[in-house]
């Protein structure tokens, strides 16, 4: 489909994902075990034979083009492209990315070299999988210039999402961003027959942050000052070009927040998670590493997810997700842990190093028990430390080597916890 370009909004700053954004963009965050956040995307693209796809970033970009680079390689006769835009200046444009609708304005002298005739416009930390082909075929059907892809939610979820007001024909007449949990949206309601489970309790339509533009649509709504396309952008366009909905009543789940992107990695390792990373018809495209197999040595591993790459030995292991090159060393327990693994693997020489230096070395070491908790790469688990095993009466904050987000522990990206650290 070359008349349709794809474009992923990488966000801002990812302050909502702070610490694990403070060294790599947000589109960069590793996600279950071996992918990173912006595959999600890109892969819903490829596997609706879209390939030609843009990634608008303005933040720590070097690790996500990196990944980008090594990984999305299409053929020279498939005109197919993964490249990122991240903000520059030009003598039209000199500041920030101000608002998700102001990135695309900014690069639409990039775009319309390709000469679109469709804009589909994607999040960078949503978890899903959507057939974007039946997306753009029922808007084109729809004769719409704009169509907004969303699904069933609560009253307390529509308090932080854009909630649509639809009439019988998905035509959308009203929307209302983020409404806040004490204003009155009753008349926002969905009717139930736009659902095939007429049970379904949740009847609040929110955006889910995929559009589809006609590429004139765009150029329309994209000449003028306005930044945002939830809070200015689609509100303006209503009744003055024809905006449809898109019903989308698959698996959604927003990942931006520390809390959201915790309970999405560990339900990957439920016996039937609602998101499923094993379907072969579409899967999530990612970097070929060329890793081993992991290898588990005299371990007890219960609902979990061991990446390629790992060796963990005599540990015990419960709803956990293990991700590439982890190292668990003999004795060590994990519970309700996301370990994202690391970048390579120490040499014995460097261990030797470690060991004269009193250092540990990457990985879990040896009789640590750890609960609750995200270990970003690289990070160094010395012995015997014990982290999220005590109760613990802190508030959320920083706390120099370990930050605490709603209630979850977050070791950042190469800390080096010496042995017997408590947490």
């Amino acid at each position: 489909m070359a008349e349709v370009l794809s474009i992923v909004l990488g966000g801002g700053k990812g302050t909502r994902l702070f610490p694990l954004t403070q060294a790599r963009a947000k589109p960069a965050v590793p996600f279950g075990g071996k992918f990173r956040l912006v595959d999600i995307p890109i892969s819903n693209c490829i596997n609706a034979n879209l390939r030609q796809i843009y990634i608008l970033t303005q933040f720590n970009s070097a690790s996500l083009h990196l990944h980008l680079s090594q990984t999305y390689i299409f053929d020279t006769f498939s005109n197919g492209f993964v490249e990122i835009l991240a903000a520059e200046q030009s003598f039209d444009h000199s500041g920030w990315y101000e608002g998700t609708a102001d990135a695309v304005r900014k690069n639409l002298i990039h775009f319309r070299n390709q000469k679109p005739g469709y804009y589909l416009i994607l999040s960078g930390d949503q978890l899903y999988r959507m057939d974007l082909r039946d997306f753009l075929a029922k808007h084109k059907e729809s004769g719409a210039a704009i169509t907004i892809a969303c699904t069933a939610v609560s009253r307390e979820d529509a308090s932080q999402l854009g909630i649509l007001k639809v009439n019988k024909s998905n035509t959308i007449t009203e929307f209302f961003e983020k409404p806040g949990p004490t204003r009155d949206i009753t008349d926002f309601k969905a009717p139930a027959e736009l659902w095939a489970d007429k049970n379904k309790e949740d009847r609040f339509l929110g955006s889910m942050g995929i559009y589809v533009f006609n590429a004139k649509a765009m150029e329309e709504c994209l000449a003028n000052e306005l930044t945002d396309f939830g809070k200015e952008i689609i509100p303006a366009a209503i009744g003055k070009v024809k905006v449809n909905a898109y019903l989308f009543d698959g698996y959604w789940e927003d990942i931006g927040t520390i809390k959201n992107f915790y309970e999405a990695n560990l339900e990957l390792t439920s016996l039937r998670p609602r998101f499923d990373i094993y379907n072969e018809e579409r899967p999530i495209y990612t970097h070929m590493r060329n890793l081993p197999p992991s290898k588990m040595n005299s371990s007890n591993i219960n609902h979990s997810i061991a990446a390629e790459g790992c060796i963990i030995t005599n540990a015990s292991i419960n709803n956990s997700l293990i991700g590439i090159r982890t190292i668990i060393e003999p004795g060590a327990s994990l519970n309700g842990v996301i370990c994202m693994g690391a970048d390579y693997y120490e040499s014995e020489i460097k261990k030797q190093q470690n060991a004269e230096a009193r250092l540990p070395n990457v990985g879990i070491g040896r009789g640590a028990i750890i609960k609750g908790a995200i270990i970003d790469k690289n990070a160094c688990i010395g012995e015997n430390s014990r982290i999220g095993v005590d109760p613990l009466d802190r508030n959320d904050g920083n706390y120099g080597q370990y930050y605490i987000i709603d209630g979850i522990i977050v070791i950042p990206k190469n800390t080096i916890l010496y042995p017997g650290t408590q947490i």
